[in-house]
C-alpha cells in the first residue's frame, strides 16, 4: 500500500451548505472512497452513514471517522463537552490506492482545537479543494471571502460547487471575482439517490474539468 496521490478534499462557505450531498456526488462520480475525519452531531446519524446509505457503498469504500462527538456544535467545543481534544496528529491522510474524496466539518473557520483552524489543516494537507456554495442571497460574501483565505494561504482551488436554485448573476460574478471556475451546479433535488447522482454526474460532465487530479 501506498499513500494516495489522489485525494480530493470537499469544504464548504458554511455548515449545512450541501457539502455530504456533494460528497456523494464525487464518490458516485468518480467511484471513490469517502473519509470525513471529524463529525459533530451524531444524534441523526453520521455524515458516513448518510453517504453509505445514499450510494449503498461497500465496505471498502469509506473508512470510519478518527473524531466523532455527540453534540452538533463547532469540533474544539464538540471534543471539550467530551473531555476530549482532536489531536492533528491523528488526521494523517490513509494510505489507500483509490482516489480519495475527504469531507471535512462546518466551514473553513471553524477550530478544531483552542489552537488550530480547520483552514490550518488543510495547510497541513496541501491537497486539492473543491469549496461548495449556495446559490442564494449572501453568497458572493461568503465564498469570496472563503476563497480569499484558501488561496492567501497558497491551497489549490479547482474550483466552485454551487447548490440552490438556479441564479441568473451570483455564478458569473463569484468566477470573475473569485478568479475561479463553477465546476457543477447541482439542483435542489426532489428524490435523491445513487442513480440520480449518476445521471447528473454525466449530465454535468466533471471529469474533464478534473482530469489532471483524478
Amino acid at each position: 500500500m501506498k499513500t494516495t496521490s489522489k485525494s480530493l478534499v470537499i469544504c464548504g462557505t458554511d455548515t449545512d451548505i450541501g457539502k455530504t450531498i456533494v460528497s456523494s456526488f464525487f464518490v458516485q462520480g468518480l467511484h471513490a472512497t469517502y473519509w470525513k475525519p471529524v463529525q459533530s452531531g451524531t444524534e441523526n446519524g453520521t455524515d458516513t452513514q448518510t453517504v453509505c446509505k445514499l450510494l449503498s457503498l461497500e465496505k471498502n469504500r469509506y473508512l470510519s471517522e478518527v473524531y466523532k462527538f455527540k453534540t452538533p456544535v463547532s469540533p474544539h467545543w464538540a471534543a471539550e463537552k467530551e473531555s476530549q481534544e482532536i489531536d492533528p496528529d491523528k488526521l494523517i491522510i490513509p494510505k489507500i490506492d483509490e482516489l480519495l474524496i475527504i469531507e471535512t466539518a462546518g466551514g473553513l473557520m471553524v477550530p478544531l482545537n483552542r489552537n488550530l483552524l480547520q483552514i490550518d489543516q488543510l495547510k497541513v494537507w496541501d491537497l486539492p479543494i473543491i469549496l461548495v456554495a449556495k446559490t442564494e442571497l449572501g453568497t458572493l460574501n461568503h465564498t469570496l471571502l472563503s476563497l480569499e483565505a484558501l488561496k492567501n494561504r497558497n491551497l489549490n482551488v479547482i474550483g466552485l460547487v454551487l447548490n440552490g436554485l438556479p441564479h441568473e448573476d451570483n455564478p458569473k460574478t463569484l468566477e470573475a471575482f473569485g478568479n475561479t471556475q463553477i465546476l457543477a451546479k447541482l439542483p435542489i433535488f426532489s428524490e435523491l439517490n445513487a442513480k440520480i447522482l449518476t445521471q447528473e454526474w454525466n449530465k454535468q460532465q466533471l471529469k474533464q474539468k478534473l482530469r489532471e487530479y483524478i
